[in-house]
Parts: C-alpha cells; sequence; structure tokens
C-alpha cells in the first residue's frame, strides 16, 4: 500500500485574497475579480487624492480667475463645475477619501464594540446578556438612516468641520452596526463555550478571560470579513444619505458626494447634467465593486459549495464526495469499470443461487 503524497501549497496561494480567487470559478472568480478590481481603484484614487485632483476639494479660483458657477466640461475643467462653483473632477476625487475614512473609522469602531459585547454576553450569559440582546435588537428594530440621524446631529452639535463631521458620520454609522457584529459573535460564542476544549480548559484551571479571547474570540470571528464588506458598502450609502438630506460635511471642510448629489438637484431640472452625473455614478461604482466582493466571499464561505472549484477543473473524472460522516466513498481500484465488474460479479451470483433455489423445488 502505498501514502499518497499531497503537493503543499505555496505562501502566495495561501494569501486570504489570492486563496479566494483560486477558489472561485466561472461567473463567480468573474464578479470576485471584478469586485477586486473596482475597490481597488478606489482604494487608490482616496490615497493618492492629492496627486490625482487638480483642485482642492474647496478652490474656487486659479492664477486664471474664478472657475464660475455651472461651467461645462472643458479643457481646464474635464467634468465641469458645480452651482457653488467648485472643480466635480476634483471634488469627486476628494470624495473618495473621505468615504474611505469614513468607512475605516466606522467600522472599526463597530467590530471593537459588536465582538467585545457579543464576547462578554454570550460567554457569560445571564442577566447581562438577557439586557444586551433587548438593547442591541431595539437598536437593529430602529430604521438605520433615521437613526444615523439622530446620532449625527446629537453627536455634531451643529458643527461641520472636517474632524466634528466624519466623527458625526463615522459614529452614528458605527450604532447602526453594532447589533449586527454583535448578535454573529454571541451567537458564536454560545456555541463555542459548550465545546469540548474549552470545558477542558475550565478544568486545568484557565481564567475567563484567556479562555474568552484564546478560544472562543479565534473560533467566533471567522465571518466577520463578510460582514465587514458588506458593511463598507452600506456604509458609504449612510453617508451619501445623510449629505444628500443636509446632515453631512460642509463643502468648505471635505468633499462629500451626497452634499453635491443634493447640490444638483436644481441642475438636472435645467439640463446641467454633469454636477449631479459623477459623484452619482462614483456612488454606484463603489458600493457595487465593494458588494460584489463581500457576496463572492459569502457564496467562497458556504460548505456545499466548496467542491465547484474541482467540478470546473475535472468534469469528466470521478470526484471523491464524502456522504458520510468520517468517510468518503470511492469506486474502488478499478474505477468505473471496478464497479462495473462488481455489478456483474453479484449479477452472476444472484442467478446461480436462483437457479439452485428452482432445482431444490423442483426434487421436492
Amino acid at each position: 500500500m502505498t501514502d499518497t503524497i499531497v503537493p503543499r501549497r505555496s505562501l502566495w496561494t495561501r494569501i486570504p485574497i489570492i486563496h479566494q480567487v483560486r477558489e472561485s470559478v466561472g461567473v463567480q472568480r468573474t464578479m470576485l475579480i471584478g469586485g477586486l478590481v473596482i475597490t481597488g481603484i478606489f482604494v487608490l484614487i482616496a490615497c493618492f487624492a492629492p496627486l490625482l485632483a487638480p483642485y482642492g476639494f474647496a478652490q474656487l479660483h486659479d492664477s486664471h480667475g474664478d472657475f464660475g458657477a455651472q461651467q461645462p466640461p472643458s479643457a481646464s475643467h474635464i467634468w465641469g463645475t458645480t452651482v457653488g462653483g467648485y472643480d466635480v473632477f476634483s471634488r469627486v476625487v476628494w470624495g473618495s477619501q473621505t468615504a474611505i475614512l469614513v468607512i475605516v473609522v466606522a467600522v472599526v469602531l463597530s467590530i471593537f464594540a459588536g465582538v467585545l459585547l457579543g464576547l462578554v454576553s454570550g460567554y457569560f450569559g445571564g442577566w447581562l446578556d438577557r439586557v444586551l440582546v433587548v438593547v442591541c435588537d431595539a437598536i437593529y428594530a430602529f430604521p438605520s438612516l433615521l437613526l444615523a440621524i439622530v446620532m449625527s446631529i446629537v453627536i455634531s452639535g451643529g458643527q461641520s468641520n472636517l474632524l466634528g463631521g466624519v466623527m458625526a458620520a463615522a459614529i452614528s454609522i458605527t450604532v447602526v452596526y453594532i447589533p449586527q457584529y454583535f448578535r454573529v459573535v454571541r451567537a458564536e460564542a454560545v456555541r463555542i463555550k459548550a465545546e469540548a476544549y474549552v470545558e477542558s480548559a475550565k478544568v486545568v484551571g484557565a481564567s475567563n478571560s484567556r479562555i474568552m479571547f484564546r478560544h472562543v474570540f479565534r473560533n467566533s470571528t471567522r465571518t466577520l470579513p463578510l460582514i465587514f464588506t458588506l458593511n463598507s458598502s452600506d456604509a458609504i450609502l449612510t453617508l451619501a444619505g445623510l449629505g444628500f438630506l443636509g446632515f453631512g460635511i460642509e463643502p468648505t471642510s471635505a468633499s462629500e458626494w451626497g452634499y453635491d448629489l443634493n447640490k444638483a438637484i436644481s441642475d438636472v431640472t435645467a439640463g446641467i447634467w454633469w454636477t449631479a452625473l459623477y459623484p452619482g455614478l462614483a456612488i454606484v461604482l463603489v458600493v457595487l465593486g465593494i458588494t460584489l466582493v463581500g457576496e463572492s466571499l459569502n457564496d467562497l464561505a458556504d460548505p456545499r459549495l466548496r467542491g465547484r472549484r474541482a467540478a470546473a477543473e475535472a468534469p469528466d473524472e470521478l470526484i471523491d464526495v464524502s456522504v458520510v460522516p468520517g468517510g468518503v466513498l470511492t469506486a474502488g481500484p478499478g474505477g468505473l469499470d471496478g464497479l462495473e465488474g462488481i455489478g456483474a460479479v453479484r449479477g452472476e451470483r444472484a442467478m446461480e443461487e436462483r437457479s439452485q433455489t428452482d432445482a431444490m423445488e423442483d426434487r421436492l
């Protein structure tokens, strides 16, 4: 009997994003790569906004004079100017930086608070668990955009500068997302704390904090990257909604796509299309890219779909499929021919037994 040598994967193929791309097939791979490309371009634009934008986000004039309001696209302003006299291209580029800043602050804060509360609630239980569940369910049931508006008003206090506006938007989005992370981590913590290895850790005298952060935490946060990508796209929509309704950031403090769309409402009826097209297109493309990545990762995390890559690469070969706990059913040493041979032998034995039975009946 010979041992089968399984080739070890290289370090390059074990990188998270590369691994997911290799595991995906067909349309799913196209969606994942397309989402990664769009998201990567968005991140690069945000990082190099000072180099890509020809003007500042609040710049109204240059050495040649004022830009002018609602100017059509030209050589000096390739996407035209807004009703306030700002360069549309520069506002869109700088807006990506504001969006990614709000995403990072909001999602990091919500993950930190939601994971910590979920761990404590799920591991200890009792009255603290009941109180946290009721509070988070009440927040989760509240309309997210309305809750973000209320929190923005309370936090900003009428101040719309860069720090106040970004932090108000980020914290208001954080309050909306904490119950999502809380629910996921709490459910996993309740399940994991009943596992045998957790009970063994208690027997040997491990402290509650060590068990929570070394055993429960490491096994209850595997789905967080999926929620992170989906919440990132939702955060952009919430930020744009706040800006569109007038609760965002003033144009002199930072560039924000929702605010620009709000100021372009009257331009659309007058036939001035460029002030609303490009900010709206930026929102749609960024949300589409992040959503494609999140949905693709969600599909790849489904254990029922893990064998699709092998099926696509070897459609004509017999693939081992595990259908019983603890083992894999195979076709045997002879493959399909071996199965056919076994079937033929069993058929011959059945015919011999039947003939012997008939002979005995004739003798009787």
